[in-house]
């Protein structure tokens, strides 16, 4: 089929759309990131098109005739139609475009996973990624259930029925306001002595809850918590305030211990508070493609020098 020589141009028509919607040609002609004269002259050409005129223009400024109102009434379902023919073409678009769902839980999601996913980016731009930020619990169950293609976890203990695989540690410290008596201490702290004492712990599923609680619990009974908080940012909070001693990754503590606004008491066993960072995975689905290529570069990126 081909078509009529009187078919308007749809940008000419949008352009006449505007002019209708906001009253003047001055005012579309801004919508449209163009000049006056420039749009004049595309009404013009529309109206040669459609042999009708459209616009009254006078010395005050340009108003629809009755036929410019009647095009426009006509013009809006094309347009509109228009746009769904694009959003379908887009659509079509995406249908082949690579995929990749992943989880991860927060600590691993602001510190590590930006540089990752910038390495798979350089790489494969085609990819495109979805981030999912959870406890390390749910992040699992993300992936048990399929919700996730790939899942990023911290804790003592791979994840019950998933593959994995490690790819680094985080060192956890202890830190305290600076008027808490621990941060004038001379000799290491015990773990003994940690668990002993009312510490802020983290919600249900934390991986840092998980590592401290497998840590302390050889030396229990551990104490009841002094708060259980559901974000690092509240712990930060409650320990600058001298709420209670706190355990939290050192990636976390570092801005507040390089300030000065918490103290970090040295242990006499540092190593005990260690954990480490996991890759993910339904074991019946392991990693290919794009979620292989960020596994690996993971690896690479937290064992360089």
């Amino acid at each position: 089929m081909s078509l009529p020589p009187e078919m308007p141009d749809l940008g000419a028509l949008d352009l006449l759309v505007s002019v209708a919607e906001l009253g003047s040609l001055g005012a579309a002609a801004r919508r449209h990131g163009i000049s006056q004269p420039a749009a004049s002259l595309r009404i013009t050409a529309l109206e040669r098109r459609l042999r009708l005129r459209l616009l009254d223009r006078g010395p005050t400024g340009s108003a629809l005739t009755e036929d410019g109102h009647a095009v426009v009434d006509r013009a809006r379902p094309v347009l509109d139609a228009a746009a769904g023919f694009l959003d379908g073409v887009v659509a079509l678009r995406d249908v082949d475009k690579p995929r990749l769902h992943i989880a991860s839980s927060k600590t691993i999601a602001d510190h590590r996973i930006p540089q990752w996913l910038e390495a798979l980016r350089r790489s494969s731009p085609e990819v495109t990624v979805t981030l999912e930020v959870d406890n390390s619990l749910h992040v699992a169950e993300l992936v048990r259930t399929g919700g996730a293609d790939l899942g990023f976890v911290e804790g003592p203990h791979a994840p019950r029925d998933l593959g994995g695989r490690v790819l680094g540690a985080d060192d956890l410290v202890v830190v305290v306001a600076p008027t808490h008596r621990w941060a004038r201490r001379r000799r290491p702290l015990t773990l003994l002595e940690l668990a002993g004492t009312s510490l802020l712990w983290r919600e249900s599923g934390s991986g840092t809850r998980d590592t401290v609680w497998e840590t302390l619990r050889p030396y229990g009974p551990v104490a009841a918590p002094a708060a259980e908080l559901g974000s690092a940012a509240a712990i930060l909070a409650a320990a600058r305030s001298g709420t209670a001693p706190a355990v939290l990754s050192g990636l976390i503590a570092a801005p507040d211990l390089r300030t000065g606004a918490l103290h970090a008491v040295e242990l006499a066993d540092p190593a005990a508070l260690t954990r480490k960072f996991r890759a993910v995975w339904r074991r019946a689905s392991p990693p290919s493609g794009a979620a292989d290529l960020l596994v690996r570069y993971a690896l690479r990126l937290e064992h360089r020098p």
